[in-house]
């Protein structure tokens, strides 16, 4: 097995000349990539300079449509100017006459008010009499009722003299009574005191 090994290596062992000639064909050189970047230059410039071109046609098809929507839009303007100015004119005589109409009819609606609102007036001043009677009369009650009410309160007075004064004579009794009951109650229990006290010393 190692005999066949080192006879395939033998054969196949090549002289320097020859893998220069091996690297020269089979590795490229800096010149072809030097070729392949200018011709990538070359292409990336037309695309610009295509791009270029593209955006000039583009601008002067912008530019034309730009000035055949400003004449049409002029002509629809000046169509809708026109259109405009008639239909006001017509707008205005038709409120004119509306307005006059309006007119006739709010001043027959206001001469019609103002009477009716004289008529409210002249029923005003009617209550405003009654009411004077009614107040007149209100203020003879209210002299009659003061009057009664003064009655009413003198009479009060007393009666709350009397309960005043028959209150204080139960208070004055309740404290002699109250006065006595802690006297007693008092004795009561000194005497109780006392009695423990003996009992407690034995004194009898």
């Amino acid at each position: 097995m190692s005999e066949e090994t080192s006879t395939a290596t033998q054969g196949i062992s090549l002289d320097q000349k020859a893998i220069d000639i091996l690297v020269a064909n089979i590795i490229p050189t800096s010149k072809y990539f030097e070729i392949r970047f200018d011709h990538m230059q070359h292409q990336i410039d037309d695309l610009k300079t295509g791009q270029k071109n593209l955006l000039d046609t583009m601008e002067k098809r912008f530019d034309t449509m730009q000035t055949d929507m400003d004449k049409r839009f002029g002509g629809m303007q000046s169509d809708m100017d026109k259109r405009f100015g008639t239909m006001q004119t017509e707008m205005d005589k038709r409120f004119g006459t509306m307005q006059t109409e309006m007119d006739k009819r709010f001043g027959s609606m206001q001469s019609d008010m103002d009477k009716r609102f004289e008529q409210v007036d002249k029923r005003f001043e009617q209550i405003d009499k009654r009411f004077e009677q009614v107040d007149a009369s209100f203020v003879s009650l209210q002299t009659d009722m003061d009057r009664r009410f003064q009655q009413v309160d003198d009479k009060l007075d007393k009666i709350l003299d009397r309960i005043d004064r028959r209150i204080d004579e139960g208070l004055r009794e309740n404290r002699a009574q109250a006065m006595r009951m802690f006297t007693f109650a008092m004795t009561f229990s000194a005497i109780s005191m006392m009695g423990l006290i003996g009992k407690f010393l034995k004194l009898y």
